[in-house]
């Protein structure tokens, strides 16, 4: 994974801090577990996607496929409207 990958969020993405999500704009909503949650609020403080492995990695040293699962949410995100992905400094 290139170092400077970002995701960023949609600004109108509402997060709790029991990993419920919602996005107001379709109204949509979806649970995430601990996991996910440290993720999203990585991606929301504008993290690079190998920063937030290696975070990942610190916070859960059992896991052992973070930069695979990452991206695969990543690319969950993305296809549902509340992610894009790009260079970090440089707008998708």
């Amino acid at each position: 994974m290139p170092r400077d990958v970002t995701a960023r969020l949609s600004p109108a993405l509402a997060v709790s801090e029991t990993g419920f999500v919602f996005d107001p704009r379709t109204g949509h909503s979806f649970t995430v577990n601990p996991t996910g949650l440290f993720a999203l609020r990585a991606l929301q403080a504008g993290r690079p996607l190998s920063e937030v492995v290696t975070q990942l990695a610190q916070e859960y040293p059992e896991m052992s496929s973070l930069e695979e699962d990452l991206q695969g949410f990543v690319r969950q995100l993305t296809a549902l409207g509340l992610a894009v992905v790009g260079a970090e400094g440089n707008s998708p």
